[in-house]
């Protein structure tokens, strides 16, 4: 699914979405008092809140530095999807009905995009690493049937301390321009940030020019 920089999202469907989570409705980048002007993720925040695929933590604030809970990947993930109503609700012991990540986690377990931690439970309050992050994008692009790539990891000094059930999806994350390192690492272990998720998501639905 791509979105067209163009086009905004109805604003009663982003109404809808953002007061089911509990959030201020979506000022854009320029609102937000936390995302600088020039920043390296100003422009993928700005076009991922117009798109409704994220907003904002208050009406002045995005909190990019801010960690992405495995509630929030899934559900990002979910409206990037469409909004798909799940066939049935999660097994989960932890995810109560009626929240604002109630849906997604359902359709993301039903669709194979995410699972929990084999105990019951689906920790959706838990922050979740680039490397997991990585595994969320590849499921989805499989679930989508979006092409899968395979990028050269022995391009970064640290991709021996990625996982092995991680490889896969960090070579597809990689190939595909999703993750890309800084200074020569891909910091598999470290916490996806919020503006780091918003960039992975522009760059899943922006179309490669060439």
């Amino acid at each position: 699914m791509r979105f067209d920089r163009k086009r905004r999202a109805p604003a009663r469907v982003l109404c809808a979405l953002l007061l089911c989570a509990g959030l201020a409705l979506p000022a854009g980048a320029a609102s937000f008092t936390d995302v600088k002007a020039g920043s390296w993720y100003e422009e993928s925040v700005q076009n991922v809140v117009d798109a409704g695929l994220m907003s904002g933590t208050s009406a002045t604030t995005f909190s990019p530095t801010g960690s992405v809970t495995r509630a929030m990947a899934v559900t990002t993930l979910w409206r990037l999807a469409g909004s798909p109503a799940p066939k049935g609700t999660d097994s989960f012991s932890d995810v109560p009905e009626g929240t604002w990540y109630t849906q997604a986690v359902a359709w993301a377990q039903e669709n194979g995009i995410a699972s929990g931690n084999g105990k019951g439970a689906f920790q959706p309050g838990s922050a979740v690493t680039r490397e997991q992050m990585a595994v969320f994008l590849y499921q989805y692009a499989r679930y989508a049937g979006h092409d899968l790539a395979n990028g050269v990891l022995e391009l970064y000094s640290d991709q021996g301390s990625i996982s092995k059930w991680a490889r896969t999806a960090m070579e597809h994350a990689v190939g595909a321009g999703l993750i890309t390192g800084s200074k020569g690492k891909l910091s598999p272990k470290a916490t996806t940030t919020r503006a780091e998720l918003a960039v992975m998501l522009e760059r899943m639905t922006t179309p490669v020019m060439g």
